[in-house]
C-alpha cells in the first residue's frame, strides 16, 4: 500500500479521495475500490500494509474483477478478493462464541483459539476487540444468562446453577448481585421476597418513576402515563413486593427530580446497576461524559477499545433504565444529529438544552 503525501495534480477529483484513502490506509474504503501496482502485477485493498509503490505505477479499479480483467492478481497479504480482515475476525469470534454457548463448561482458551484458527494470545486480543469483553467474561455472562433463564423453572437455585455449568454454587454467588440486580433466589421467583420501593411523581418532562432496592436506585423511568411506568416496573419484577416509599424515600425521589430539572449537576445517588459486563462498561463510559457535552456511539466504542461495536453500544444505551443518572441523552449520532432515545427525542433535546447544548 503506497504511502503518498499528495495525489498527482492530474488526477480527477474522484481519484483524489482514493489517494487520500491510500495515504491513510483507510480500512473503511475497503470494498469501494482496489488499486493495482504495475511493477508487481498485483492489486490490493486501500488498507493493505504492503510497501509503498510509486504513484506512476498505481492504477485504480472499481472491483476485483476489473483489476483481474486488466491482468493483475490479488495480493497475498491483504487478500482483496476475500472477506475483509474485520469480517474474518468477526466470523472467527462468532465460531468461538457458538462454542462457548454450546459447551456445558467454559472451554479452555487454547481450544477456543484453535476453533478460531488463531494463536491463544492473538485470539484473546481479537475476541476482546470484537466483543468488548474477554472470552472468560463472555462465558461467565452467558452462564449467568442461563441461570437467569433457568431459575423460574428449576427445582432449586442450586439445580439451576449446576444446569448452567457452575461446578460450585459459590462461584456464581460471588458476583450474582451485580449480574442479576438482586439475590438469585429472589430473581428466580420474579423478585419474590425482594422489596422494591417506588414512587411516581410529576416533573417538567412529564411523569417520573423512581424505584430502589436496598442497594440503591434500580430504575428512573420517564413518560407521560404514570400507570404505564408502573406496569413497566411490574413486568420487570412481577412477584416483587412493590412498596410505596416512606418519607425518606420521598427525599430520594426529590433528589432524582432535581437531577431531571438540572441534569448537569453531579450525580450523588446510590445505584443498583445490573446488566451484562459489556453494558456496564458502556454505562460507566456514559457517566464520564461531562455535562454540557456530547459523544457519538462511535466515540464510546473507541473509548472502550472496540471501534467495531457501535451497534452494541447503541443497544446498551437503549437498555439503560436509569434516565439522567446514566446520561445516555448525551450520546448522539456521528453527524451530531439526535438519535433514538428510550424516553423520546423531545425529552432528549430538552435535557441537552438544560445543559447548554443546542440541538
Amino acid at each position: 500500500m503506497p504511502t503518498i503525501e499528495t495525489a498527482p495534480t492530474t488526477r480527477e477529483a474522484g481519484d483524489a479521495a482514493r489517494w487520500a484513502a491510500l495515504a491513510a490506509r483507510d480500512a473503511s474504503a475497503d470494498g469501494r475500490f482496489v488499486y493495482a501496482v504495475r511493477s508487481t502485477g498485483v492489486y490490493c485493498r486501500p488498507s493493505c500494509p504492503s510497501r509503498a509503490a510509486r504513484p506512476e505505477n498505481v492504477a485504480f479499479h472499481a472491483t476485483c474483477a476489473d483489476a483481474e480483467a486488466a491482468g493483475f492478481r490479488p495480493c497475498r497479504r491483504c487478500r482483496p478478493n476475500e472477506a475483509s480482515l474485520g469480517a474474518r475476525r468477526a466470523e472467527a469470534v462468532a465460531r468461538a462464541c457458538r462454542l462457548i454457548e454450546a459447551a456445558e463448561t467454559v472451554p479452555a482458551l487454547d481450544a477456543l483459539a484453535r476453533a478460531a484458527g488463531l494463536s491463544p494470545f492473538h485470539f484473546h486480543r481479537v475476541f476482546k476487540g470484537v466483543t468488548g469483553v474477554t472470552p472468560r467474561a463472555y462465558a461467565e455472562a452467558r452462564r449467568a444468562a442461563r441461570v437467569a433463564a433457568g431459575l423460574p423453572r428449576a427445582d432449586s437455585v442450586t439445580a439451576a446453577l449446576y444446569e448452567a455449568g457452575y461446578s460450585t454454587a459459590s462461584r456464581f454467588y460471588a458476583g450474582a448481585a451485580g449480574r442479576l440486580g438482586m439475590a438469585p433466589r429472589a430473581y428466580r421467583r420474579g423478585g419474590s421476597g425482594e422489596t422494591i420501593r417506588f414512587a411516581v411523581g410529576p416533573c417538567s418532562l412529564g411523569a417520573v418513576l423512581v424505584a430502589a432496592t436496598a442497594r440503591g436506585v434500580c430504575a428512573i423511568l420517564l413518560g407521560d402515563d404514570p400507570d404505564a411506568l408502573l406496569r413497566d416496573l411490574e413486568d420487570r419484577f412481577p412477584n416483587a413486593d412493590l412498596a410505596g416509599g416512606d418519607a425518606g424515600f420521598e427525599a430520594l425521589v426529590a433528589q432524582v427530580v432535581g437531577l431531571v430539572e438540572a441534569p448537569g449537576r453531579p450525580v450523588d445517588l446510590p445505584l443498583d446497576i445490573g446488566g451484562t459486563a459489556f453494558q456496564q462498561r458502556v454505562w460507566e463510559a456514559l457517566r464520564k461524559i461531562p455535562a454540557g457535552t456530547t459523544a457519538s456511539y462511535t466515540d464510546i466504542a473507541r473509548v472502550l477499545g472496540v471501534p467495531g461495536a457501535v451497534r452494541a453500544v447503541a443497544r446498551a444505551c437503549g437498555a439503560n433504565a436509569l434516565a439522567v443518572a446514566i446520561p445516555c441523552h448525551r450520546v448522539v449520532r456521528a453527524d451530531g444529529a439526535l438519535s433514538g432515545y428510550r424516553w423520546g427525542i423531545a425529552r432528549k433535546r430538552d435535557l441537552l438544552a438544560r445543559e447548554g447544548v443546542d440541538r
